[in-house]
């Protein structure tokens, strides 16, 4: 699962902050998750802007109340929580676990989205990979009638295929390189790397479709490996390894 920033806010008189904590915990074992969140105590020197305007306790996940309120008050004022069904001064278990998931399932989307935006980055490699050498002479009149028929003159860019080529090579590299920095996992960056040398030396020095083919398969598994999220290992840290707290 997706790691979320989970906050617990505070005022040190509080009387329900440990009643908070273990309604944290409780919700991050019920998710199978690390417990694992940071604390703010509304006093102190280093509390960050965004926690004022909140009431004691009130946790948030990835900056939004799970409660489903923008603020609370007074930052000094104890909270009451109208559908808990005991005690009324800590959110329920069910709010909390609600707001973890759907800023998980945000995130996932998010990073999905940003990863096949990068990938994205191969596909004029592969589409000017795949244009015609012009070696031969022979095929000059058929290219000529295809781009004649879609209103284009004949065109000679042979002199511009190989370093078109490397460009666009170069960019897709590049988003390779960014999701692996992100990821900490360089392996499709190698194979992406491995492919693009194939490609070029397959289709300008070799000359052999074969492997210009199999350099450009190799490029789109490399952006699909790269594309693919990293399942984490489960965290078996027990329960008292949370932040600490300042109280």
């Amino acid at each position: 699962m997706t790691a979320s920033k989970i906050e617990l806010i505070y005022e040190n008189t509080c009387p329900n902050i440990d009643a908070a904590r273990q309604q944290i915990e409780l919700a991050c074992n019920k998710l199978d998750i690390k417990p694992d969140w940071l604390e703010w105590e509304v006093s102190a020197a280093d509390a960050p802007k965004h926690i004022h305007g909140y009431g004691s306790p009130t946790i948030l996940v990835n900056g939004k109340d799970v409660s489903g309120e923008m603020t609370a008050g007074d930052d000094y004022c104890c909270r009451v929580y109208a559908n808990s069904p005991g005690n009324k001064g800590v959110p329920i278990v069910n709010d909390i676990m609600q707001a973890i998931q759907s800023a998980n399932t945000t995130n996932s989307m998010q990073q999905t989205k940003s990863r096949w935006t990068i990938n994205s980055a191969m596909l004029p490699a592969v589409g000017v990979a795949l244009l015609p050498k012009l070696a031969c002479p022979a095929c000059w009149p058929a290219y000529a009638g295809l781009l004649s028929a879609i209103g284009l003159g004949f065109i000679d860019y042979t002199p511009y295929l190989l370093p078109l080529t490397v460009l666009f090579l170069t960019i897709a590299l590049v988003a390779l390189i960014v999701t692996a920095r992100q990821k900490k996992n360089y392996k499709p960056l190698v194979l992406g790397i491995v492919a693009s040398v194939i490609l070029l030396t397959g289709k300008f020095y070799f000359d052999s479709d074969s492997a210009m083919y199999v350099g450009m398969a190799m490029l789109v598994i490399a952006s699909l490996w790269n594309t693919w999220p990293i399942t984490s290992k489960t965290d078996t840290s027990c329960s008292a390894c949370v932040h600490p707290t300042n109280d």
